[in-house]
């Protein structure tokens, strides 16, 4: 070690470093944000992704999930809305689950008895269900985008969709613009 003293004027200079360096550093254009493709309607993915998105969400990060595919039968109404469709659309509306209850796994999904015995687990457990991980991104600010493609291409109608205080439809190249800018962005 050096007993060499550093001047006031070496000492400000190595502070307007540091303040530059740290401006630079917190200058980069990215933006605090995970941004979610859910593009899988498989209720072990989708609980994963919505684990994720609220824990994000917890710790301060702006949450969006763009909603796509077989993704969007998380968030529609149980039931048979009945919006008048042609007869695709209507084919699609009885073959995808209607709600996030009827969601099945992606592995060992023993004709529906997987999604059952999984839940049953869960609520032993005490851990959270779908239904309440998208209670509580709602209450954490998570915004939901639906894909308009999507929604075209499947005749999803709006009056399908769950009601969600932060939901907006958009279109692929809006939420990439979106996303572009965020740390994270991850495609369940």
């Amino acid at each position: 070690m050096s007993n060499e003293t550093v001047s006031k004027e070496e000492f400000e200079a190595l502070k307007n470093q540091v303040e530059a360096l740290s401006k630079l550093k917190n200058n980069t254009g990215v933006e605090d944000r995970l941004s979610l493709v859910m593009f899988s309607g498989s209720l072990d993915k989708l609980l994963a992704g919505f684990i994720m998105a609220t824990s994000a969400a917890a710790s301060g990060m702006e949450v969006s999930i763009f909603f796509t595919f077989w993704g969007y039968s998380a968030i529609k109404k149980e039931g048979f809305p009945q919006p008048k469709k042609g007869f695709l659309e209507k084919c699609f509306g009885w073959m995808l689950p209607r709600g996030s209850k009827e969601l099945p796994l992606s592995q060992l999904n023993m004709a529906g008895a997987g999604p059952i015995l999984l839940r049953h687990m869960m609520k032993s457990k005490g851990a959270a269900s779908l239904e309440d991980l998208i209670s509580v991104a709602a209450e954490l600010g998570v915004k939901f985008s639906v894909c308009d493609m999507t929604r075209d291409l499947m005749g999803v109608d709006p009056s399908e969709i769950i009601d969600y205080p932060h939901m907006d439809y958009c279109g692929v190249t809006q939420f990439v613009e979106s996303a572009s800018s965020g740390k994270v962005t991850l495609f369940i």
